[in-house]
């Protein structure tokens, strides 16, 4: 029988608690509703010590883990909407991106060495009307009296949806202080293989400011440059500003390519993806609230516009 014990990496002592983290993406800072227009991920981290034994068990068996580390869990559930660039028209021109939505719960592995981290997540959800993206957007547009979408009946089909994510990122590979200031830079490389997204990527991140915290920088929803869903807390208020790049090579995105097993609306996908972010990041000891903005190169041919959204992240740990 598996067990779901506390892991032995940890003494009693050294139990900290879970972090509960939630994202929130959305376009709103380009004026527009289109393309990557929202998501929603609400997630749940184990602390040090808290990962059931069979979590330990994985980190300590997968080869592209550390052989030691601090192993941590995570458990989470979210939402994805992707619609074409104008959501008034009935019946979208056959160029535009489709109408689609994911639904998805997770589980992820991760173990860090607090120079290195290793992150492991499976999704599994629902492409399709069974997202329920449509009924989210017009709900909410009703609340806040924005245009009604008009064009869902042209999402793409139900499908359900699979992926599985690797990232591995390198903590303060370079680090040092400047004018008073703390820096830092994290590489990282990964990739993901599924029938909703297949793509590897490479990037970095850099942070700069005050009381830098352990960690990798703030959570987001994927694909995209990875950050952390926990912290060390500081005894102090702490600031930092970010920047990062990723590149990825895509070889499968179901909101472009369309389904897999059917026929329905595509477009013609670019291979090659990247994302530059910049942001801001707020720690007051057990809280990091954090915001995120995103610029991405077009995704497929036809779209002449860079995306660019925003993310805000609230993480406590409790």
């Amino acid at each position: 029988m598996i067990g779901l014990g506390i892991s032995p990496q940890a003494r009693a002592d050294e139990f900290e608690d879970g972090t509960f983290n939630l994202v929130l993406e959305n376009d709103l800072v380009s004026g527009f509703d289109q393309d990557y227009t929202n998501g929603i991920q609400l997630s749940w981290t184990s602390g040090l010590g808290g990962a059931p034994s069979w979590a330990v068990d994985a980190a300590r068996w997968l080869p592209f883990f550390a052989d030691q580390g601090d192993v941590r869990v995570s458990y989470g559930i979210g939402q994805n909407m992707y619609t074409p660039s104008d959501i008034t028209v009935a019946d979208p021109p056959a160029d535009d991106r489709p109408y689609a939505g994911w639904l998805y719960g997770s589980i992820g592995l991760m173990e860090e060495t607090g120079t290195r981290l290793d992150q492991l997540q499976l999704q599994i959800g629902m492409v399709g009307p069974a997202s329920l993206a449509d009924k989210t957007q017009s709900w909410v547009h009703g609340i806040i009296g924005a245009d009604k979408p008009q064009g869902w009946d042209h999402q793409i089909n139900n499908e359900p949806g699979i992926v599985l994510t690797y990232e591995r990122s390198w903590r303060a590979f370079v680090s040092g202080d400047i004018w008073g200031f703390s820096f830092d830079a994290t590489p990282h490389i990964g990739g993901a293989v599924g029938n909703v997204f297949t793509y590897a990527n490479a990037g970095a991140t850099l942070r700069l400011g005050w009381n830098l915290p352990d960690d990798y920088g703030p959570p987001r929803i994927e694909p995209s440059l990875p950050g952390s869903g926990f912290f060390e807390p500081q005894d102090d208020f702490g600031l930092y500003f970010f920047a990062g790049l990723d590149g990825r090579a895509v070889a499968r995105n179901i909101f472009l390519d369309g389904n897999t097993f059917q026929d329905s609306r595509s477009v013609d996908r670019n291979i090659f993806v990247g994302d530059a972010q910049v942001g801001v990041a707020f720690t007051i000891r057990t809280v990091r609230l954090a915001y995120t903005h995103v610029f991405r190169t077009p995704e497929f041919d036809g779209q002449h516009n860079v995306d660019k959204f925003g993310a805000l992240s609230l993480t406590l740990r409790f």
